[in-house]
C-alpha cells in the first residue's frame, strides 16, 4: 500500500541534483489523497476502509442464506431446488463484488494537474507603488465553452492550476479534479466519474437484484415449511428464524439500493450527474447534455471508456525550474479579492484581503524585531538627498511587491504564506524610514513657525 502525498521541495531538489538517481513513479509523488496498491495498479480513495464494511454487508447475509435457507431447501425438500438456488446466490455475489472492486479500484477520470498556471489573459492596472500604477496579470475566474450549441461556463481550479473541462469538478475528499464528476461515494471509497460510473450503476443494480433474490427465496422457504407441516404461517416462521432475519434486513436495505437504482436510472435518462442535479436543477433550465433517452443510455453503456490520463507506474519527468516572468507587476489568481473557498472544495471561505492583512501584520512584527538593522540603514540614508531617498524607497517597494506577488502566486501549490526574511527586512526599513522622515519633517516645520 502506498499513500500519495506531495513530495517535499528538498526531496525534489536532491533528486534533481543527483544525476544517477532514479526518479520516483507517478503514484509515489501523487499530490492527491488517494491510496495505491500493487505498485500503482489499483487506486482507491482515502476512505478505502469503508470498502470492507460494504463487503461485509453483502457477504454476511448471503452466507446466512446459503447455510440456513438454501441448505434447508436442499435437505428437507428437493436437491433439484436447493443446489441451483445456492449456486446462483454464490455466483451472483461474486459478480457483485467484482463490480464493487472495479468501481473502487480504478481511476474515475482524474484530470492531471498543471505544473504552473496557464497564461494570464487580463491586465488590471490596480497596483500603486511609489505613486505610479503598475499592470497586474490576472486569469479570468470562468471561461465560456460551447457545448451542443449552448454556452457553458467552466471554472478555474486554484489547486490543480487549470480550467476544468465541462462537467468536471474538484473532489474535496480525494483532492482531484474528476471528469463528469457525479459524487464521492463513501460506500465504495472512491469518486464516481467518467471512467467508473457505468460500473457503479451496475454494482448498485446488481445489489438490488441480489437483495430481491434472497428476499424471495426466504419467503419460499417459509411457505415450503408451512405446506409440508400443515401449520400456520406464523408457526412456519418460527421454524426458520434465519429467514425472518434476512427478510427484515433486506426489507430495510432494499429501500436504499433500490431507491438509488431508480434515482440513477432517472439521471441517466436525462443525462445528468448527481452533482448537476442538486446544483444546477436542469428541470428548471435547459440541459446542454441531454440528447434523448436512447442516446443518453447509449452514451453510458455502449460507448468505449476513455483511457486514463494518468500513467501511475510511469517515471516522473525531471522537473525543470519554473520562473514566472513579470514586468513591473506580478501574477494574480482569478480569486484575488474573492473568497478562496469553493463549494466543490469544502473549505472555509477566506478572503485574500484577510490573508494580505496577516502578511502585513507579520511584516510590522518583523520590523519591530529588527530595529538595530533599520537604524543602520537609516543612518546610511541620512546624508542622502531627498530625491535619492525617494528613488531608493521606490526601488525597494518594487522589490517588496514582486516578492509578495511571487508568494501569492505559489499559494495553493504547496507554498506557505509566511513572509520571507528579506521581504520583512525591506518592509521594516521602509516603515521605519517613512516614520522617521515624517517625524523630522514635522519638527522642522514647528521650528520654522517659531
Amino acid at each position: 500500500m502506498h499513500v500519495g502525498r506531495p513530495p517535499r521541495g528538498s526531496d525534489l531538489a536532491a533528486r534533481g541534483m543527483t544525476a544517477d538517481a532514479e526518479s520516483p513513479r507517478v503514484f509515489e509523488a501523487w499530490k492527491g489523497s488517494n491510496i495505491f496498491f500493487l505498485q500503482g495498479r489499483f487506486m482507491f480513495g482515502p476512505d478505502v476502509r469503508s470498502l470492507f464494511l460494504t463487503i461485509f454487508l453483502i457477504v454476511a447475509p448471503v452466507s446466512i442464506f446459503c447455510v440456513f435457507v438454501a441448505r434447508k431447501l436442499m435437505d428437507e425438500f428437493s436437491s433439484t431446488l436447493g443446489i441451483p438456488v445456492m449456486v446462483i446466490a454464490v455466483l451472483f455475489t461474486l459478480y457483485d463484488l467484482i463490480l464493487l472492486l472495479v468501481t473502487s479500484g480504478r481511476d474515475p477520470g482524474i484530470v492531471p494537474r498543471n505544473a504552473h498556471p496557464p497564461e494570464a489573459e487580463i491586465f488590471e492596472d490596480n497596483s500603486e507603488v511609489g505613486g505610479a500604477r503598475t499592470p497586474q496579470l490576472r486569469l479570468p475566474r470562468t471561461k465560456d465553452v460551447n457545448v451542443n450549441g449552448m454556452t457553458v461556463k467552466v471554472k478555474y481550479c486554484d489547486t490543480c492550476l487549470l480550467f476544468r473541462p465541462p462537467r468536471c469538478s474538484h473532489c474535496s475528499i480525494c483532492n482531484n479534479c474528476v471528469e463528469r464528476f457525479d459524487h464521492h461515494c463513501p460506500w465504495v471509497g472512491q469518486c464516481i466519474g467518467l471512467r467508473n460510473y457505468r460500473f457503479f450503476y451496475m454494482f448498485v443494480f446488481s445489489t438490488t437484484l441480489l437483495c430481491l433474490y434472497v428476499f424471495g427465496f426466504s419467503w419460499v422457504c417459509i411457505v415450503k415449511i408451512r405446506n409440508a407441516k400443515q401449520i400456520s404461517l406464523w408457526r412456519a416462521m418460527t421454524k426458520t428464524p434465519a429467514s425472518i432475519v434476512l427478510i427484515i434486513y433486506i426489507f430495510i436495505s432494499v429501500w436504499f439500493v433500490g431507491g438509488l437504482s431508480v434515482f440513477h436510472l432517472y439521471l441517466m435518462s436525462t443525462n445528468q450527474t448527481t452533482y448537476e442535479n442538486f446544483r444546477y436543477r436542469y428541470d428548471q433550465r435547459a440541459n446542454p447534455y441531454n440528447r434523448g433517452v436512447v442516446e443518453n443510455f447509449k452514451e453510458i453503456f455502449f460507448t468505449s471508456i476513455p483511457p486514463s490520463k494518468n500513467k501511475f507506474r510511469a517515471r516522473v519527468p525531471r522537473e525543470q525550474e519554473y520562473q514566472q516572468l513579470t514586468i513591473g507587476g506580478g501574477f494574480m489568481s482569478p480569486n484575488m479579492g474573492r473568497s478562496v473557498g469553493d463549494i466543490e472544495m469544502g473549505r472555509k471561505p477566506v478572503t485574500w484581503d484577510e490573508l494580505r492583512a496577516v502578511t502585513q501584520a507579520g511584516d510590522l512584527e518583523g520590523g519591530l524585531s529588527s530595529r538595530n538593522m533599520v537604524d543602520d540603514k537609516d543612518s546610511e540614508l541620512g546624508e542622502v538627498s531627498p530625491d535619492l531617498r525617494r528613488e531608493f524607497l521606490s526601488t525597494r517597494g518594487v522589490e517588496v511587491q514582486a516578492a509578495l506577488h511571487h508568494r501569492r502566486s505559489s499559494w495553493g501549490r504547496g507554498g506557505s504564506w509566511e513572509t520571507m526574511p528579506e521581504v520583512r527586512a525591506v518592509a521594516s526599513a521602509m516603515w521605519e524610514t517613512s516614520r522617521i522622515g515624517s517625524g523630522s519633517g514635522s519638527r522642522s516645520m514647528s521650528a520654522a513657525n517659531l
